[in-house]
Order: C-alpha cells, then structure tokens, then sequence
C-alpha cells in the first residue's frame, strides 16, 4: 500500500493553526485583489464534514478544499484571467506563509506548505473557481473555471448531474446508518490513489455514488468528475 491515510479532527491543534493561517492568507489575497475584482470563499470537503485525513506513511498531509466566488457579474474577465490574477495574488502572499507557488491543475489551483527536511508535505489548500446561477428552467446550477491542459485553454463549465446529487446522497447514506461505511471506503479509495490529479473531492464523491449503488439508493444519475 502506498499510502496510509487517517482521519484527524478539524479540532486538532496542527489543523486548528493551519485553518487560521489559511484565514489570513485569503484576508491578504481579498485585500491584494481588490483593485481588480472582489470574492467570496466556503470551506467545502473534508473540512466542512470534518473528514480530514493525513496520511502517515508517505509525504502526504492533510488538505483544505476552498471555493471562490468571484465578483465579476459585468464579464469584465475571462476565466483565464480569474484564474491566473488570483494565482498572482496567492503567489506572492502564499510565499510569505511558507507556501510553494500555486500548482495549476484541471479544476484548481493547489498550494502546499512543505517539511524539506523530510521531503514532507504538511498540508495543501485546493481553490476551485465556481458561480452559481439559477438556469432559464428557474433551476439552481454551478460553473467551474476548467483548465484544459491538452489545448491550453481556460472555461467556465457546468458541474455534471453528479455534483447535483451529492448533497442528497450523502443525506440519504447518513439516514440509512450508512456513515461510517462510508467512510471506511474513502479511506481506502484514497489509499489506493496513485493519480495526484485526483483530488479528495473527487475521491469523496466517487465513494459516495458506489455505497449508494450498493445499498439501493434509487437514482443512479451520475457522471464521474475525473
């Protein structure tokens, strides 16, 4: 097994402090931006279900996945643009908290905070890019900013059906005592991950669509985000 990942609570000191370094850093980057545009940011995955996990047995730490809201209803930017104005931003206040440069992947931009000394990754923070906005069907939906690394080309897209059901799902699997299960396979998903561009929201949801799929949930309407 290449990796051997556990759960840590948010409560955690170690977690504690990295969530209010994240805090600061987001209050210098809003700050830096403001001349450009403004947004908004949630604290999505494992944090807000306080399933964070570490792994122990390689270099592999703990995660923040962070949704931004960009202010930007007039179209003054391409998603390019949103993108890579917030990296330059993140770039150069990251680095004064001990962060590598942003890494720039199909749906984030992932900073790291890194044990050189023991060629260790203490803990990383995922920026996904959404908006959300009601349809011409008067239907809630999400936008990505999406990277695509083939065409070098940057575009809003819409999250697929599967994004949609999450939230009923997991509601479902917790009313049906099939929490824990749950989690026990997540952990082993993530242990069996070798694909560094899978990120923990992915592996969440594809965990979630499989114990649906195993203990009957009904509706089987889902598109892997790979």
């Amino acid at each position: 097994m290449k990796h051997d990942f556990h759960f840590i609570s948010k409560k955690d000191p170690q977690v504690s402090a990295a969530y209010s370094d994240l805090m600061q850093l987001l209050k210098e980057v809003r700050k830096e931006l403001r001349k450009d545009y403004t947004f908004q940011h949630k604290l999505v995955g494992s944090y807000s279900r306080d399933m964070i996990t570490y792994d122990a047995k390689s270099n592999v730490g703990f995660d923040f996945d962070v949704n931004i809201y960009p202010n930007d209803e007039e179209q003054n930017f391409t998603a390019k643009e949103i993108k890579m104005i917030f990296k330059q931003a993140l770039d150069k206040w990251a680095a004064r908290h001990g962060f590598d440069y942003a890494e720039d992947s199909t749906r984030v931009l992932t900073i790291k905070i890194k044990d050189r000394e023991h060629r260790k990754v203490v803990y990383s923070v995922d920026f996904a890019f959404v908006h959300d906005y009601i349809d011409e069907n008067s239907v809630e939906r999400q936008e990505y900013i999406r990277f695509n690394k083939r065409q070098v080309y940057y575009s809003w897209e819409n999250q697929s059906n599967g994004y949609y059901l999450l939230s009923e799902k997991i509601q479902w699997i917790k009313e049906n005592n099939l929490w824990q299960g749950l989690k026990d396979l997540y952990i082993d998903k993530k242990n069996a991950n070798d694909n560094p561009d899978v990120h923990s929201r992915t592996i969440f949801a594809i965990t979630v669509h499989e114990i649906c799929q195993k203990n009957g949930y009904c509706n089987n309407n889902y598109e892997d985000d790979n």
